[in-house]
């Protein structure tokens, strides 16, 4: 096993030798979380691997996912069971040994208020039994998921402060999993196969592709080269048919706010509402550790061109505003909200659908005409089993990535054993030891970077030699996303450019 941290040096290096005409098994074009999946697959499997990104890991649609990792109860509602169990299996996986560093447990609460019906609490409730039933056959245990259970109004009012208490009949919570951040999930997939010897190599572009072969250029110096495989991945979600045009894909666009927590009372949990005059659509509140929530989300068919980064209309923020205000004691509104954020769903075009909201989240290789293997469809919770089904064209050598943990991951008594500020653990996993020993011989490093905000210098410090971050976005943006809250950026734009200048690494 190799070192796992990518810097500007590792990825100069990498660059030459492909340049050179290193020996390639596979080339895999796309740094989102299904990108990410299939170098570690690989490379895991013996096989030798390159990873090419335009841009940054986790720059497009991965980290504008809704930050669920979770068994599907949507998926069950629309009768998609087979999708429903996989996710529950894949949760459980990241939950027991890939990943337990960054995915963790979180209560759901589906209140029964004044206009819930006796039919839908009984389906709602359903729902979660049959969850629960697939958290079962998953093997993930009730000490680590628990099973449903139903609450009083009371008790739903300790869990949402601000459910409307006029005609709430209690709800059923149950349990499901979350990501702490899904672009720090991405970048341990990616490193971790950095780590098995897989070259990760941002800011390259492949401007055409062929089941053997591909034009890259480097989008640091401009230089155009030519580099062989013996086969060769699409794996750029829904921006696929601009390398892959015969794939048949229905984008979709899925919206969410950000609030404070504050303005929900500092829920305990998590919250589903289903959106009215809709059977299978539901909206949500999750809390997050950094006293944020995140509501979300829209699913709308996405038409004409694909935006580098999509942005939320005011006609979205007002449906998801409307929607999850439905059981609230007083409306949210839009001043409430602090940041938005939107994410493209490449989803695959299947006959008989109407709405992208009714497509399946199934994904698919897709073998095109020029042999170009594409893996698209799919989610964010699924992306090791899409990684599985792809290598296995690839090579009869077994699949091992259920059992190869992350970087970072280790288990509840280790994290607590580090000696490190809480977020940093939160974050970076057993890594943060690796942080505390970076800011060794600086203390400042330890200290906020901003009163308002509780970023570590030394995380800053730490995106620059160990997570491939080359300029201020990728800091800013995925390593640290203060993105998501515009003014908590601006906060801190100006120390980190300092930051980035002092290490000569502004681009």
């Amino acid at each position: 096993m190799t070192n796992s941290a990518l810097n500007a040096g590792r990825r100069g290096a990498e660059l030459a030798e492909l340049r050179q005409g290193a020996q390639l098994d596979l080339l895999v074009i796309g740094g989102g979380i299904t990108g990410a999946g299939v170098a570690l697959d690989a490379a895991s499997r013996g096989l030798s691997v390159a990873l090419i990104e335009r841009r940054d890991l986790a720059h497009g649609t991965s980290r504008w996912s809704s930050k669920l990792v979770h068994g599907g109860l949507r998926y069950v509602a629309q009768g998609h069971l087979g999708i429903a169990y996989e996710s529950a299996c894949e949760r459980g996986h990241l939950l027991d040994c890939i990943a337990p560093h960054l995915v963790h447990p979180f209560s759901m609460l589906l209140p029964f208020g004044a206009s819930t019906s006796n039919f839908d609490a009984g389906r709602m409730w359903l729902g979660t039994e049959i969850v629960n039933a697939l958290r079962f056959c998953a093997g993930t245990p009730p000490s680590t998921l628990p099973r449903p259970h139903t609450v009083s109004a009371t008790q739903a009012l300790a869990l949402v402060p601000t459910l409307n208490p006029d005609g709430l009949r209690g709800g059923v919570v149950y349990s499901d999993a979350r990501v702490e951040d899904d672009a720090r999930l991405v970048l341990a997939v990616a490193r971790t196969a950095a780590s098995l010897g897989a070259r990760i190599l941002t800011n390259v572009a492949a401007e055409s592709i062929s089941g053997e072969s591909a034009q890259l250029r480097d989008g640091q110096t401009g230089e155009r080269f030519a580099l062989h495989a013996r086969h060769v991945v699409n794996a750029t979600g829904v921006w696929a048919t601009t390398l892959s045009p015969d794939l048949m894909l229905r984008p979709s666009k899925g919206t969410h706010l950000v609030l404070r927590s504050s303005s929900l009372g500092d829920p305990q949990a998590a919250m589903t509402v289903g959106v009215r005059g809709e059977k299978h659509r539901f909206v949500f509140a999750l809390p997050q550790p950094d006293g944020t929530t995140y509501v979300g989300l829209t699913d709308d068919p996405l038409t004409g061109p694909l935006p580098e980064v999509p942005s939320a209309t005011e006609e979205e923020i007002a449906f998801l505003l409307d929607a999850i205000s439905g059981p609230l004691r007083t409306p949210l509104r839009r001043e409430d909200v602090i940041g938005t954020f939107a994410g493209l769903r490449p989803l695959l075009e299947q006959s008989g659908a109407q709405r992208t909201q009714d497509l399946s989240r199934r994904h698919a290789v897709v073998r095109g005409p020029d042999g170009v293997l594409n893996l698209v469809g799919g989610k964010l919770t699924t992306y090791r089993k899409m990684a599985q089904d792809l290598v296995d064209l690839i090579t009869a050598t077994p699949c091992e990535t259920t059992r190869i943990p992350l970087v970072g991951a280790g288990s509840p008594a280790e994290l607590r054993a580090i000696d490190a500020p809480p977020r940093l653990v939160r974050r970076y996993g057993t890594e943060a030891a690796k942080l505390m020993e970076l800011a060794r011989t600086d203390a400042a490093l330890l200290r906020p970077l901003h009163p308002e905000l509780p970023v570590l210098g030394v995380e800053l410090l730490f995106g620059i030699t160990h997570e491939g971050a080359l300029s201020l976005d990728d800091l800013l943006d995925r390593r640290l996303r203060l993105g998501l809250i515009p003014r908590d950026r601006a906060l801190l734009e100006p120390l980190a450019r300092q930051l980035l200048e002092l290490h000569a690494l502004v681009h």
